[in-house]
């Protein structure tokens, strides 16, 4: 039996596959512990530099839950003793992890893999690629995602798409902030590559502290943000990568970056 996750390191970046592609790459639990793992161990990777999360083939980044012949429960069910789904444990997963994470959409999006794309750091799309949230043709609406979405959709959107389940293009995504960069289907993987070279050039450690800070500073209130973002800062010039890029700057060189937790 193929995996149904592939898992890569090219160079500093770990690519993850869902490979399901008869199935539109969607998504069960065994996917979600997966990728999971994949994450969890990239960001202990001091060599890695950067994610890709993708699907495989050219129809689908991922369709959502796969449903199968399910009529209950299956991949909505939770035991309310113990409320920790999969989907959860891979979203805060996410949340924690230090690297930069991609998505490589290069097909539909849909249901649960809209909210990959949301919780990934950035986006690169395949023009005809499509986004939705088809929930309610189903009975059910988007709440596993919902979060991501609120954070990144207009309030006006974000209810068009979760009220109507009708799919939007990749050039709306885009225009909506939900995507980086839209390209013909043949540039893809260049333009993914072409964002990769930027990220993967900088400084691992400053990116690794931007990304704690962000996430530990989206729920504060300004003041707070404040307050916390003046101890970061002095946390981030200490580090050996700020010491080499203050030096190298002088020195008028590329810096030599040191990986460091």
């Amino acid at each position: 039996m193929s995996e149904i996750v592939l898992v890569e390191d090219r160079g500093a970046v770990r690519w993850i596959s869902i490979n399901r592609p008869d199935k539109r790459n969607a998504i069960n639990e065994g996917v979600i512990a997966a990728i999971r793992t994949a994450i969890e161990s990239a960001d202990l990777d001091d060599d890695l530099r950067a994610i890709v999360l993708t699907g495989i083939g050219e129809k689908a980044f991922c369709a959502g839950a796969d449903l199968g012949r399910q009529v209950e429960g299956g991949a909505f069910d939770i035991d309310y003793a113990d409320p920790r789904h999969y989907v959860v444990g891979l979203f805060k997963a996410i949340e924690e992890c230090r690297l930069p994470i991609i998505a490589r959409v290069n097909g539909l999006a849909l249901a649960g893999g809209f909210g990959l794309v949301c919780a990934c750091d950035m986006a690169v799309a395949a023009d005809d690629a499509l986004f939705g949230t088809p929930e309610t043709k189903i009975g059910i609406a988007p709440m596993m995602i919902l979060g991501y979405m609120m954070r990144i959709l207009p309030r006006r959107k974000l209810m068009e798409m979760c009220i109507s389940g009708e799919f939007i293009s990749a050039e709306e995504a885009l225009q909506f902030g939900v995507i980086n960069y839209v390209v013909p289907r043949a540039e893809l993987d260049d333009k993914l590559s072409w964002l990769l070279d930027r990220i993967t050039a900088k400084s691992p450690a400053a990116i690794k502290l931007f990304k704690q800070g962000y996430h530990a500073m989206q729920d504060m209130s300004l003041q707070e943000c404040f307050e916390f973002a003046q101890i970061m800062i002095s946390v981030m010039a200490s580090t050996n990568d700020a010491k080499e890029g203050r030096l190298a700057f002088q020195e008028k060189r590329p810096p030599v970056w040191r990986s460091e937790r």
